[in-house]
């Protein structure tokens, strides 16, 4: 292997390292970690959707900073912010001479990395420049002067809500990964929250990727991963089948999709994407979020053999926790009954079917992924029934 090429595998293994690392730092969020990284290493740009307190400003920060030598550039905006504040204020002292000009330093305008929370109520005002931003990577000066190229390779955005405008939808469009988060589900994760609150977390390792490693990444290396003919004719197959439900994406969307799929592979390090790369396509092809499903399952089902009885599972799961939702304010006998009767054998047999499942899929060399998503998903609803209706003490549930 040449030395550039031995920078670059090391650059992958720290990419894979920090999805680790950060993995393991916020709960339930690997997912969302994994799918931030292959956004950063596409050079496409993301957005982290929830309610407020899920951490998404915490996790956005924590990723932007993992890169080494790379200008960062972070904002809050609301309805009120001016441009200027975003990509230079006016050089008073240049002012003075008559001189109409903007001081950039600091600014999205020189920015390799960036974050920006509240997306979505960006001023009218900025609308315009923050578009030309994310997509063209430019900045039209305020006096008239030609544009101005920035340097951004990626920027990861925030929002607890979803665009109401047409003008504030085109930002939204500009978005290619979308990431909704909820609050921790499993109460044992929570307990570990809480203790965190209290106590001094242990030194860890913080790994980082150079800003030339990032760079070379994305403009040389990941464009080089080979995409095979089943995969493109995997990409149309699934476009013909959200079109029969009547998700209709552009066809921007899609061919931008398919260098997530690239950095996908490049990530696992890997030269040629395969089926299991599709997985990422679960975050790109929705616009509301009642759409997500739909295009979850249509995706999984697509690449993944095992998919059609992991869903089916997934819903069963999800089914017995919306009954636990719905028995709030009921007795505790009565709460007790139903988890020891019925709820505790059905999400037990569910999890011994997906231990089979996760290990022929291994046997055979096939993704784990979905398995292992709801496998994790099958623990925190069967640790809140152990918790809210049997009475386990959160911090000693083992399911």
């Amino acid at each position: 292997m040449t030395e550039r090429g031995t920078e670059m595998a090391d650059a992958a293994a720290g990419m894979r390292a920090i999805v680790t690392e950060l993995s393991d730092q916020f709960f339930e969020r690997a997912d969302v970690v994994r799918a931030l990284a292959v956004s950063v290493l596409a050079g496409q740009h993301s957005l982290i959707l929830g309610p407020p307190g899920t951490a998404k400003s915490e996790l956005g920060r924590e990723l932007t900073s993992r890169f080494e030598g790379a200008r960062y550039w972070e904002v809050l905006l609301s309805k009120f912010t001016d441009p200027k504040r975003l990509f230079g204020p006016v050089d008073v002292a240049a002012l003075t001479r008559g001189e109409y000009t903007q001081v950039f330093a600091g600014r999205a305008t020189e920015a390799h990395i960036a974050f920006v929370d509240e997306i979505f109520k960006c001023s009218a005002g900025a609308l315009n420049e923050m578009l030309a931003f994310l997509n063209e990577r430019l900045y039209h000066p305020e006096n008239g002067g030609d544009p101005i190229p920035c340097p951004l390779v990626s920027a990861i955005t925030a929002s607890n809500e979803l665009p109401s405008t047409e003008e504030l939808a085109a930002v939204y469009d500009r978005l290619l990964v979308r990431l909704e988060v909820g609050y921790l589900t499993d109460p044992s994760n929570f307990a570990k929250l809480v203790r965190s609150a209290v106590t001094a977390a242990a030194p860890t390792t913080r790994t980082t990727v150079s800003l030339d490693e990032l760079q070379h990444a994305v403009s040389v290396e990941v464009p080089a991963v080979d995409v095979p003919d089943g995969i493109v004719d995997a990409v149309c197959q699934l476009r013909a089948e959200l079109r029969r439900k009547e998700l209709v994406m552009s066809d921007r969307r899609w061919k931008q999709s398919i260098r997530l799929l690239q950095a996908s592979a490049w990530l696992d390090g890997r030269t040629e994407v395969t089926d299991r790369d599709l997985e990422v396509l679960r975050h790109v092809l929705w616009d509301s979020t009642t759409q997500r499903p739909t295009v979850e399952r249509a995706v999984l089902m697509l690449v993944n053999p095992d998919a059609r009885e992991a869903l089916d599972l997934l819903d069963a799961i999800e089914e017995l926790e919306a009954e636990l939702n719905a028995k709030v304010g009921q007795s505790t006998e009565s709460l007790s009954d139903w988890a020891v009767k019925e709820a505790n054998g059905k999400l037990a047999r569910a999890g011994k079917r997906l231990d089979v499942m996760i290990a022929d899929a291994q046997t055979a060399g096939r993704s784990v992924e979905t398995l292992e998503r709801v496998a994790r998903r099958r623990k925190a609803v069967h640790a809140r029934i152990m918790v809210e209706a049997l009475g386990v003490d959160a911090s000693m549930v083992q399911v």
